[in-house]
Order: C-alpha cells, then structure tokens, then sequence
C-alpha cells in the first residue's frame, strides 16, 4: 500500500494472513498509517512513514481492518486479511473471476460492505459459472 498525494493506494488491499505487506510513502509530506481490526478496534500498528520511506508488516488474523492517517483524517483505506489464496474484487458489474480452482467443495463468501453471503459451491475441472444470492 502506497501514500500518494495524501490518498492510500489502492482504496482496497487484499493480502494474505502469514505474509508480509509493505507500506511506504511516495508523498513529499509525513504520514502515519493507524491500522485496526474493524470488528474488534484492535490496534494492529500505528506507525509514522517518513517520505521516502517503507514499513512491513505481517497481519496474522484474517478479517477487516481499517486505515488511517491520523494527520490527514480524509486519507482511509480498508484491508482484508484472508487465510484463502482464491481471494478477488468483483468488476463493476459485479463478475468475478478465479484462476486455477483444484476442484472440491468450497464455501463462497461473497461481501458487499457489512453484508456476508456464504454459498457452498462444487468446483469441477473446466468452466464454473456460478450465481450468487437472487438480490
């Protein structure tokens, strides 16, 4: 994730628990980045980014977390810590795509802000087209 003129991006970060995240600033001005867990308000870190400069960290727990820059209150940004590697934002349009499935019983979880849909799903080898909710 990146400070480019006072705006974290990308608005949305998909990464996986266990791995390690870096965060840096392209901005000429300093930032921090106030990072919690958005069920719990845990306090995952807070750390000031001089310009230039670059921090890692590894999220352990999957979930949403929530980021800010104290400095600027508009900057936000949000997270997702996922324990699965089948991870995607939906298109506009709402299509979605994942690449190499090994074939099984999953459960698909679908978010649309605080709104979870679970469906369980069957991969089969090839092509799967599914549907998701009626709404």
């Amino acid at each position: 994730m990146d400070q480019v003129q006072l705006t974290f991006i990308p608005a949305t970060l998909i990464v996986r628990a266990g791995y390690p995240v870096q965060f840096h600033s392209s901005d000429e001005e300093l930032h921090n980045i106030n990072v919690k867990n958005a069920d719990t308000r845990e306090q995952a870190f807070n750390v000031a980014i001089p310009p230039g400069q670059t921090f890692e960290h590894t999220f352990k727990n999957p979930g949403f977390y929530d980021v800010n820059c104290d400095i600027h209150p508009a900057m936000s940004a949000q997270i997702f810590v996922a324990t699965s590697p089948y991870v995607v934002i939906a298109e506009r349009d709402g299509r979605f795509t994942f690449q190499d499935v090994v074939p099984g019983a999953y459960t698909l979880s679908v978010y649309a802000g605080t709104r979870r849909l679970d469906q369980p799903i069957q991969v089969a080898a090839g092509r799967n087209d599914v549907q998701v909710g009626n709404e």
